[in-house]
This record gives C-alpha cells, structure tokens and sequence, in this order.
C-alpha cells in the first residue's frame, strides 16, 4: 500500500522507520519530513493542517493509507475531511480531539465517568483564577486549557509562581491556547505515560513508557517537551496497569461513544501512580514524542499492521508480540531550549552512527543544507537504543551519542535514572 504520514517531528522519523520494515508498505511518503527521513522516505511540502490540501495530495499520489502524527492536525480536523473523502485514516476525530485540545473538556468526561483524576477549577477570568489559587495555597498546577506544543503546564511549588502562571496564560503567552486556564491539585507520585489503541469499540495497551521533562539532569530546570523515554516503565506494573484500564481508559472509551464521539486512534494517558493507584495527569490523542521513538523501536514493522486494524474497527482481529527487551532514547537538544535557540547550527558525525534494529538516531528538528545536517529546532535528534535490560539499551544509547559533533547541542546524562 501507499502510506502517508502527516508529520517531521522524531515521533514521525521513528514511525516512518518502523512502517518502512513492513513489506505491505510498497511507497512512504511524509509531510513535511526532515533530513532524517528524507533518507528512507519521499518528502512532500504540504500544509498538514489544511485537510482538503491533503486530500488532493492523497488523490493525486494514490494514497491508500494516512498515519496522523501531530496533535495539531487532529485538532484541525484533517481526519474527518480525509475519512470524508474515503480515505483509511490513523488519527482521530476533530471532537474527540478535544481530550487533548481542552483540558476542560477532558475534566469534564473524567466527571462523567468517575475517572480518578485531579481536583480542578476551570477559569477565564485572571482575578477569580488567583483567588481561587491563594485559597488553595502551593503546591499547585496551572494549565494553559489548549494546544500549547507540551509547554502550557506550570507546576507551582510557591504562590508567587502560580499567580505569575496565571497572568501569563490569561495575559496571552499562549495565545488563544490560553485564554482558558485549568487549575489543579498537585499530585505526587511517579509519573507514567500508557498507550492504547481505540477503533471506537476496542481498546488495545500497545505499550509503557516513562519520560523526563526537566531540562537538566536530576529533574531540575524548566519543562520541556520530554528530553529522554524509556519503555516498559516499570512503575506501571500489570497491576495498575488494569486497574488504569478498568478505571480510566475503558470509562473514558465508553463515555466518548455515548456521547456520539467515538475515539478512534491512540489515547496516550499520562498517569500519576501513588501507593498502587493510579490517576488521569492528561490525555493526548497521539503517541508521545519521545516515547514514540521507544514504543516503535520495541515494536518494529508490525506497527504498519496494529495501525491499520485500528484504522479499519479491526481492532480485535490483532495481537501485538512483545519481545522481552527495553528501549531508551536520549534527546539532543539545541543550547537554550526550552528557552530562545540558535537555529542552523551544523551537526557532524551523524554519516557514522549506526542503523540497525536496535540502534537508531532519529532526527526531529534537522534539515540537509549544502550537503551538510543542521539543526532547525529546539529538540533536534532522538539517539535510540534497543538491548535485553534497560542497562544494555542505556549503555548503548549513551555510547552511540558521543559520537556525534554539535558544540551548541546539549543532553541529560540521567535518561532511565528512575529505573536504573
């Protein structure tokens, strides 16, 4: 079949990777793509949030299968006009998208449901949202209620922190994202990331992961869109990982098709695990990044097949095969990010690295200049290593990224510290 993948992030580069191994992808096309998958795929220049754009491209090129990566696509409702033009789609509809696009949407489902979640308020008004947060005192979490590209959280240990969080968002940081402000309790606990699969009926785990989302080693500095994952997570153990599925994820599956919004795709729960329980933190309605990167390099080509099945309500006609091993992926990220960056500085060394089943380095902000790869992004390359134990993948991923040449990238040094 002819697939398109709607994307040129790392999460993109890693499942164009894992959909290529697959002998029922005869042509691979990603758009916009990056210098990393330009090598194992054609890359098209194409608006992915204009869905009738994309239909044309898909006419045009005999499409027979698109893989939505972005949340921004989903939330544009690229998925409705695609399925509407006959197309199978990966990526779910531009209402059930609302489990990432709101905060207060997902609140409200989790209402519905009786989904263990965090306390919350929701707010438009700055003066209400800091009275309500100087009476609930510190620690205290401010979310930007929309799409804020993983950066519209802010976890207040201190009231100033939180009053400030709130000006911001309401004051326009994250534009129309945060002219909407969710307030939470702070929930403490280890922090693990779920992945199912949904065709609108059946849901399918394919997969654990765990992140780090501090920018500097030993969870210190500011959030960041995650700078390292590893897979399984230990943490979620079989246990809390049915007692999520019994009590989280199917009442939330069930809640969306009640209300004629059936979720059809990949939920990816963000859970906040204490004492053997755990609890919603957030939804996205797409695969991680850059726990993406792990979940495909355990899974490899057989993803193209768990895909597609989901596409089609075949859910329940597919078994995904685990391989007993572990996964770990270190991000390269450019000097300054989160924060301001340099964009086109040059990278060296990437010609050497090897490309194998179990060692990978997929690119997420890269572009080829003059023959030469540089960074066009804030998190720029996803180094990913697969071994038996999480100390075999960690000391391969570490091994394979002193071998690259960028002066003006930086790397935690701690990826798996919560495992390891």
């Amino acid at each position: 079949m002819n697939i398109l993948i709607l994307g040129g992030g790392g999460r993109e580069h890693s499942l164009a990777w894992a959909v290529k191994q697959n002998p029922k992808c005869d042509r691979l096309i990603v758009a916009p793509g990056n210098a990393g998958i330009s090598q194992i795929a054609d890359c098209a220049a194409l608006d992915i949030e204009d869905g009738n754009s994309v239909a044309v491209f898909c006419a045009d090129n005999a499409v027979d299968f698109v893989i939505i990566g972005p949340e921004a696509p989903l939330a544009s409702g690229v998925a409705d006009i695609l399925r509407e033009n006959g197309l199978v789609v990966f990526g779910c509809s531009q209402a059930a998208a609302q489990l990432e696009s709101s905060k207060s949407f997902t609140k409200a489902i989790c209402d519905a449901c009786a989904a263990p979640t965090a306390k919350y308020a929701h707010f438009t008004d700055a003066a209400a949202a800091k009275t309500y947060v100087t009476a609930q005192g510190a620690p205290i979490v401010i979310k930007a209620d929309g799409l804020a590209a993983g950066k519209g959280v802010v976890v207040a240990m201190d009231l100033p922190t939180a009053l400030a969080a709130v000006d911001d968002m309401l004051g326009g940081q994250f534009g129309a994202a945060g002219a909407e402000v969710v307030i939470e309790e702070f929930m403490d606990g280890e922090e693990a990331s779920y992945f199912i699969l949904c065709d609108g009926q059946t849901v399918m785990p394919i997969g654990t992961a765990q992140d780090h989302k501090r920018a500097f080693d030993g969870d210190e500095g500011p959030n960041t869109g995650g700078m390292g994952a590893y897979s399984p997570a230990p943490v979620l153990t079989d246990d809390i990982a049915a007692k999520a599925m019994k009590q989280i994820v199917e009442p939330t599956v069930a809640e969306m098709a009640k209300r004629g919004t059936p979720f059809q795709g990949i939920l990816y729960a963000g859970l906040m695990i204490k004492d053997g329980a755990p609890r919603l933190v957030e939804y996205n309605v797409r695969f991680g990044d850059p726990e993406c990167q792990v979940l495909m390099m355990r899974l490899g080509g057989q993803v193209l097949d768990l895909l597609h099945a989901c596409a089609q309500n075949r859910l329940a006609e597919v078994t995904p095969n685990w391989a007993d091993d572990h996964a770990l992926t270190i991000v390269m990220a450019a000097d300054g990010y989160p924060g301001s960056y340099t964009k086109g500085s040059q990278i060296n060394g990437l010609d050497a690295m090897p490309e194998t089943s179990s060692e990978m380095t997929f690119h997420a902000g890269t572009a080829e200049k003059d023959g030469h790869i540089i960074a066009t992004g804030g998190r720029v390359l996803n180094i990913t290593a697969r071994g038996a134990t999480l100390e075999d993948a960690h000391a391969k991923a570490y091994a394979m990224i002193k071998d690259i040449d960028w002066p003006d990238g930086f790397y935690r040094n701690d990826i798996g510290h919560r495992a390891l």
